[in-house]
């Protein structure tokens, strides 16, 4: 059995963990922010591959998660694990042919046009994941499978394990001496829930992205996608203009109350870092920059983080 360090709590180190622990491997994470203070736990999280390249790899990484978060929703239920399979549309103010990653989901269907600005759009079923309580529950599993989660800060990469698996997102500016990876910063104001069950998306719009994700409870909305900003704190000016565009393509939005605000910073890089490298006696395997993708990608990619590390010596 080969010992295994997780460095990182976020959604990508913990599905790394999970698929580790299942081939037989003595799995630790540690980190120096523990699930729920992780940037993970901002995401919207709407199953969208958006900010994330290779396109190649990215479609089949975001194909594996489809699949297994449609698993989570349909056998273990959104009541445990937060994810629920939910009909949405993404909206488009010029022809587009179909997307780069049609082939990650089961079916797309064009839309008629909405109405001014957008002429061209499709419909999909999407799953929508509450992050603090599927980060809740993928923390629960790893534990229950003999894993152990720990927050450490560390000024470096472990050296004293057979195999390291970097998952530290925007820290591996740092623990990978990777100056490409850049924040995208990422504000969300969350509404009270008014009935809404259906997402919308305009991943083009000027400015940055629009979203209106329905959740159980509430309903995120978003958003902005600030390049090299560091900035964690809400701005009220950006909250007003995200609101009003939301309200553009939901109307009924504006009479939902408005229950909190939040920042994230997404882990940017021209390509998301999957790979080993040798360090003296140690095996890293890098898995970060996720973009704004780290949700959609994270079961592809704990599958071939798993694969990359092999079974138990």
């Amino acid at each position: 059995m080969a010992r295994v360090i997780v460095v990182g709590a976020g959604v990508v180190g913990l599905s790394c963990a999970v698929r580790l622990v299942e081939a037989g491997h003595q799995v630790d994470v540690v980190a120096r922010d523990l699930p729920l203070e992780t940037t993970s736990a901002v995401a919207a999280a709407l199953w969208y591959p958006y900010r994330a390249f290779p396109f190649e790899r990215v479609t089949a990484w975001s194909h594996a998660s489809y699949v297994e978060l449609t698993e989570l929703a349909e056998v273990d239920g959104p009541e445990q694990t937060g994810v629920r399979m939910l009909h949405g549309t993404e909206l488009h103010r010029a022809r587009t042919a179909d997307p780069w990653w049609r082939d990650a989901v089961p079916a797309l269907t064009r839309v008629a046009p909405v109405g001014p600005p957008y002429v061209d759009g499709w419909s999909f079923v999407a799953p929508i994941i509450e992050m603090p309580v599927y980060l809740s529950w993928l923390a629960k599993r790893v534990e229950s499978m003999g894993a152990t989660i720990t927050r450490m800060a560390l000024g470096a990469l472990p050296d004293h394990a057979e195999v390291v698996v970097n998952a530290t997102g925007l820290g591996a500016r740092r623990t990978a001496d990777d100056p490409s990876v850049m924040p995208v910063r990422g504000q969300v104001v969350y509404l009270e829930q008014i009935g809404l069950d259906h997402w919308w998306l305009d991943s083009g719009a000027p400015g940055g992205p629009v979203y209106v994700v329905p959740r159980s409870h509430d309903i995120v909305v978003g958003g902005t996608d600030d390049e090299g900003e560091w900035d964690r704190r809400p701005d009220p000016d950006v909250a007003k203009l995200i609101l009003e565009r939301a309200v553009e393509v939901v109307p009924e939005l504006g009479r939902a109350r408005v229950v909190g605000h939040k920042v994230g910073l997404r882990p940017g890089r021209p390509e998301v870092r999957l790979e080993e490298q040798s360090l003296g006696d140690t095996r890293v395997v890098h898995c970060y920059g996720h973009g704004g993708a780290g949700v959609t990608l994270s079961w592809g990619c704990a599958d071939e983080v798993a694969t990359l590390v092999g079974p138990p010596a």
